[in-house]
């Protein structure tokens, strides 16, 4: 990995110029999308006012029998999940009931922290529901859908196949490339944590389903991610798919799925067994 441009390779701001009109624009669909439909706003699943998780409710009669969770990407230190509310349309359209997280943020936590976050909100969605979690997330959420499919449920007295399958949008599984990044002045990993908190270094969660998106516009680095963990945990066990999509950046790669009959949405559906 000698010679490579981190800085370059891992700043998606300075690669998409246009960032915050794709951005502003993410903050009026989520708010009309809000408005649109039946949902339960700002429920705690943790201690602190960051640890809440909106609710969009399927038709009670037509809810299906597996919760999916939107997890948002803001390299662990920006934004919350009152932006990608609209995330949760394409699955809502199939039945779907939809938990859009928010959790705390870095530098007020660590990775690990927030990873841990998702893990509560996980143990919280099946003890409201009973149902299995299909997880999705982009960027640093991407991450976190990793690490869900990663955990040892069964250690924690919980289902072994709580969190069944994911779909990581432009995902984040080894971090040890940030230590030398301007993205890591407020994350502070060294190589240890870095090593820890990095799914790609975990032992592949065999039984689970992993799909990984990425735009076909992003980084050289993104798009080795994506193929990294797509090779390593499909030799191990998991069962994954690798999807490059033409034309996309890293800020319009999650557009499809506020879409219920996009190709995203469609995946979302075949992980989470509703569909082939």
């Amino acid at each position: 990995m000698t010679g490579i441009d981190y800085e370059s390779e891992y700043n998606n701001r300075a690669r998409v110029p246009e960032h915050p009109q794709i951005m502003a624009g993410w903050q009026r669909d989520a708010a009309a999308f809000r408005e649109s439909v039946t949902s339960e706003l700002d429920v705690s699943y943790g201690r602190t006012r960051r640890t809440m998780y909106d609710l969009f409710r399927a038709d009670r009669d037509a809810a299906a029998p597996v919760t999916a969770l939107f997890i948002h990407g803001g390299y662990w230190q920006a934004l919350d999940g009152k932006s990608f509310s609209h995330m949760a349309a394409g699955p809502l359209a199939h039945g779907l009931n939809v938990a859009v997280a928010s959790y705390d943020l870095c530098p007020d936590v660590r990775i690990g922290d927030i990873a841990d976050e998702l893990r509560q909100l996980a143990c919280t969605l099946w003890w409201r529901f009973s149902r299995p979690i299909v997880a999705y997330g982009h960027s640093a959420g991407g991450h976190l859908t990793a690490c869900l499919l990663a955990t040892d449920w069964e250690a924690r007295g919980l289902p072994r196949n709580l969190v069944t399958a994911g779909l990581a949008l432009s995902g984040l599984f080894e971090l040890a490339p940030l230590i030398g990044t301007t993205v890591n002045d407020k994350l502070g990993l060294d190589v240890e944590e870095a090593s820890a908190q990095s799914p790609l270094l975990a032992p592949a969660p065999k039984g689970t389903r992993l799909t990984a998106a990425v735009g076909g516009d992003e980084s050289s680095e993104y798009l080795r991610q994506s193929r990294t963990i797509v090779d390593s945990w499909g030799r191990n066990g998991v069962e994954t798919r690798l999807d490059i999509r033409p034309g996309a950046n890293h800020f319009t790669v999650i557009a499809p799925l506020a879409d219920a009959n996009s190709d995203l949405t469609l995946e979302v559906l075949r992980l989470a067994g509703l569909s082939k």
